[in-house]
């Protein structure tokens, strides 16, 4: 296995952290969930406790499922990844009661660089939806190119100036953090990938985004 630079190394940690601190929400709420239902009686109450529980649950294995295929290894360590898997975790981030996901990838394997730059742009543009809305996903591949779009639409829609910045590869090294991390990933991907990424509106205005990479 090559050894990993400096860079990667931080970058790495700073993904740690990210997941880390996505997770402490629900796991968080699991633990206090599990310490009312200690103490508590009423069966309705305990019902209820139950149901949070449940939700807690679920959404800590989205984001863990999320985070797996868009910072880590899943999918193997093969070239390409079934965008299917990439859709299914997509979803289980994104969706909810305010918030929709479009969906128009074709079938078909898209390269692994490719896949993740699309999840980890689905992540920045979810949490710029400050009051839900609706994500759209695309992608395809021809020519030996990947083109990925991402577009974001909703009543409230703010994109973190430090976050845009990453993505365009302005930001210094040094002020990469946990919260800019996945937006470092993406534009670090689309350089390796002989490409580019390239960003339009996000404030209070539809947010666009997209990237272009050789597969």
């Amino acid at each position: 296995m090559p050894e990993m630079s400096d860079d990667q190394v931080d970058l790495a940690a700073l993904l740690c952290s990210r997941l880390c601190h996505d997770l402490l929400s629900p796991v968080g709420a699991m633990n206090n969930g599990l310490e009312l239902l200690a103490d508590e009686t009423d069966p309705a109450m305990r019902a209820r406790c139950i149901d949070l529980l449940n939700e807690s649950a679920a959404a800590a294995a989205n984001k863990l499922k999320f985070f797996r295929l868009a910072f880590g290894a899943a999918g193997g360590f093969g070239p390409t990844v079934d965008p299917t898997d990439a859709r299914a975790v997509a979803q289980g981030l994104v969706e909810d009661a305010r918030t929709k996901l479009v969906w128009d990838v074709p079938e078909g394997p898209l390269p692994k660089a490719a896949v993740k730059i699309l999840l980890n742009m689905v992540l920045i543009a979810r949490e710029a939806l400050v009051r839900g809305g609706t994500l759209a996903v695309g992608a395809e591949s021809r020519d030996g190119e990947t083109e990925i779009v991402v577009r974001a639409e909703g009543p409230k829609l703010v994109l973190d100036a430090q976050v845009r910045a990453a993505l365009e590869g302005g930001l210094d090294p040094a002020q990469i953090d946990s919260r800019t991390a996945a937006a470092h990933m993406v534009q670090t991907l689309a350089q390796r990938g002989g490409g580019m990424v390239q960003i339009a509106g996000g404030s209070n205005e539809p947010l666009l985004m997209g990237a272009l990479i050789k597969s």
